[in-house]
């Protein structure tokens, strides 16, 4: 990757600090040399006075916009500012499932450029993702499912997307472990999205963070946003701790406190935060190997690497910007597993998280421009933030760059909601809490 040069930026010239390239050959020489070779994976800076973009959130979309804005932009005058260490936000907080099945065109072609992104990410980042396009399945029980599961794989075909109805006995044969003849929600098939998978949510951080250090941007952590200073209609930068740090564009992407943040500029967001739940069993053997979903108790599984079962449910439908969730949810996510997967019965769960999740009036997300000039906002994300990585970083520079949206995310911007142009994926209505 070619770093232009930047007059701005101190040792003009100079080398940014590296780890290096990572490789087989390094990995044995380092191991001949007791490891005393390896360096800081990303540069600790410290924040300058003025920057020409300052991105508040150092989670997976804000160093995913820093890396594209350096890498395909030329656009390195760049902070990334983070209020803890670097992944510990939601991008270590989710359940790690990337894929594109969805029904709306424009939502299919974006989700599906961002899972192209996944395909060549590592070899882009020179950083192990552990990408693992296992496939995710979509179980369905009921024949009025069959038949909304069928639109949406035939959607999916007709941009080019892949997608494979499965039979009962499919199902059968890939996951044996699930009770089709369960008296809850029989299962009558499934539909299989063989490309969509797991990627390793910590290490999607640290690449991304490490290639965007490398590139000649900021990495700030402990550096929390106070304030938002605005003049007239236009932004001017950001309060911290450390200081006022002026900037020409201030984006927000903080995924499930953006109405927080956006309300330091003045702004009320059509957004409401709640915490979505995930949990971890001990380590077992190989039983699952894709993504399954049920669709009628709104649960989804995979398996790690280390052997433990990955898995989560619905958001709590309560307001709150906690990362524990509560006992009744916990209850319904563990009711729907035992009634899908009857087997994991006595498997204990290790550990349980909870993600603030930005839940917006129609389901999807929101990459835009604001009404306050230079003010850029990327959020409420619902379900699709991790997914969407690649890509909402990718747009998010685009729009940073070129003060207009990227074709595939034309469809997200901030004023549809008073245009009456919602992208309801579900068909729901304007309630939070049920997308």
């Amino acid at each position: 990757m070619n770093r232009p040069q930047n007059p701005s930026r101190p040792g003009k010239g100079t080398q940014r600090p590296s780890s290096g390239r990572y490789s087989v050959w390094r990995l044995l020489r380092e191991g001949l040399r007791k490891q005393q070779g390896w360096k800081r994976a990303w540069a600790k800076a410290e924040p300058r006075a003025r920057y020409r973009v300052v991105i508040v959130g150092g989670g997976g979309h804000g160093l995913a916009t820093a890396f594209y804005l350096a890498g395909a932009h030329g656009i390195s005058d760049v902070a990334v500012l983070e209020r803890g260490p670097i992944g510990l936000g939601n991008v270590g907080r989710n359940t790690t499932i990337v894929r594109s099945n969805y029904f709306n065109p424009d939502n299919v072609r974006f989700y599906e450029f961002s899972l192209k992104l996944w395909e060549g990410l590592e070899r882009q980042l020179n950083f192990n993702t552990m990408v693992s396009q296992r496939g995710t399945l979509n179980l369905f029980h009921t024949e009025a499912q069959r038949d909304l599961f069928t639109r949406r794989a035939n959607q999916m075909r007709l941009l080019g997307v892949d997608a494979e109805p499965l039979s009962r006995e499919a199902v059968r044969k890939l996951v044996p472990m699930v009770d089709l003849d369960n008296g809850r929600y029989p299962v009558l098939g499934g539909f299989l999205q063989p490309r969509g998978g797991t990627v390793r949510h910590d290490a999607v951080a640290w690449g991304y963070a490490r290639a965007a250090s490398e590139a000649g941007v900021d990495i700030v952590e402990h550096c929390e946003v106070t304030g938002i200073g605005i003049a007239g209609s236009r932004v001017t930068g950001v309060q911290t701790p450390r200081g006022f740090i002026r900037a020409d564009t201030v984006c927000l992407a903080v995924a499930g406190h953006s109405s927080h943040l956006a309300a330091m500029a003045g702004l009320r967001l059509p957004i409401e935060s709640h915490v979505l739940q995930a949990f971890v069993t001990e380590g077992i053997k190989p039983v699952i190997d894709v993504v399954l979903t049920y669709g009628a108790g709104h649960f989804y599984v995979s398996q790690s690497d280390k052997g433990g079962l990955v898995f989560g449910g619905a958001i709590d439908g309560y307001n709150t910007y906690g990362q524990r969730g509560t006992l009744p949810m916990a209850e319904e996510v563990a009711a729907a597993a035992m009634t899908l997967l009857p087997g994991l019965a006595r498997l204990r769960v290790l550990r349980q998280w909870g993600g603030v999740m930005d839940m917006t009036m129609d389901g999807s997300p929101i990459i835009s421009q604001t009404p306050i000039e230079g003010l850029i906002l990327n959020g409420g994300w619902c379900y699709g933030g991790f997914k969407a990585i690649p890509a909402g970083g990718f747009t998010t520079a685009h729009l940073i760059a070129h003060g207009a949206p990227h074709p595939l995310a034309f469809h997200l911007d901030l004023a549809r909601f008073a245009e009456g142009r919602t992208v309801d994926e579900r068909g729901i209505g304007p309630f939070p809490y049920l997308h």
